[in-house]
């Protein structure tokens, strides 16, 4: 009867360390999924730029392009619908939302080189040219109901364009 005990103790440890491990290897899966979603959305969008303003040599970018064009190829490359909530089929089991979404442009008052610091994100970086920077997020994967509840996956991104001087 003692080793029956002992054995169920230990099979209980190892069910629960595989579910753990299961749930650990669904996070990173998800989060390299929404960190290559991430640049490559904001790749696209900032290739939005306003043709009248690069007419006359700045570069603008359209921030309704840009936003519409950015949410598209997150919906494309993540498997989402237009409310950004997983399609079926998808990776995600929970809605992906858009946090933040900023254009720095000249149309912005700002001049570059730029140093960028967001703390809430734990973003900072020199920025050399117009920018667009998002942060989307997603619930942790819940395999095995715990006290403590995991943090959102949340995942940065920029892309700037470089001047060549």
């Amino acid at each position: 009867m003692d080793y029956i005990i002992k054995l169920a103790f230990v099979l209980l440890i190892f069910v629960y360390s595989w579910f753990f491990q299961i749930q650990n290897q669904e996070w990173d899966t998800l989060r390299s999924m929404l960190k290559d979603a991430n640049n490559i959305a904001v790749h696209d969008a900032v290739q939005e730029l306003n043709e009248a303003a690069l007419a006359q040599g700045q570069l603008i970018i359209d921030p309704e392009q840009a936003y519409a064009t950015f949410k598209d190829s997150l919906e494309s490359n993540l498997g989402l619908d237009d409310n950004l909530s997983p399609q079926a089929g998808s990776h995600f089991r929970t809605k992906v939302k858009i946090i933040k979404f900023d254009i720095l442009d000249e149309s912005s008052g700002v001049t570059f080189p730029l140093l960028y610091e967001d703390s809430n994100y734990g973003i900072t970086k020199y920025i050399q040219g117009p920018s667009v920077i998002a942060v989307i997020q997603t619930e942790h994967p819940v395999l095995i109901s715990r006290t403590k509840t995991q943090e959102a996956i949340t995942v940065p991104a920029i892309q700037e364009y470089r001047f060549n001087e």
